[in-house]
């Protein structure tokens, strides 16, 4: 599966949950989807707080999914090929340096 046919799943999902129709109580704006972005992110960060010792993997591959979720939807809402931006973010940096340490 790529990116375009995860894009189909979630979209699938949404619709599924009513979130893209009018006077829905969860918008797909992309101000609410970058806030969810971030929300989850920090969802995935609670996994290593005050522990130096690996996290439950089930647990952590919920939080990830629900992060490429929410990135997938801001791209899409956005009509962004993350796809390609990816690989164009990619390619400048490899032209990039950075300090070694």
């Amino acid at each position: 599966m790529d990116i375009k046919d995860l894009t189909q799943e979630m979209h699938r999902f949404v619709r599924s949950q009513g979130w893209d129709e009018a006077g829905s109580p969860r918008p797909q704006t992309l101000r609410n989807l970058a806030i969810s972005l971030s929300l989850e992110a920090g969802e995935v960060l609670e996994h290593f707080q005050w522990s130096d010792q690996n996290p439950d993997q089930q647990a952590l591959a919920d939080e990830l999914a629900d992060v490429a979720l929410y990135l997938l939807q801001i791209a899409s809402v956005a009509e962004i090929d993350l796809e390609q931006a990816i690989l164009a973010k990619l390619a400048r940096n490899y032209t990039r340096r950075w300090e070694k340490d």
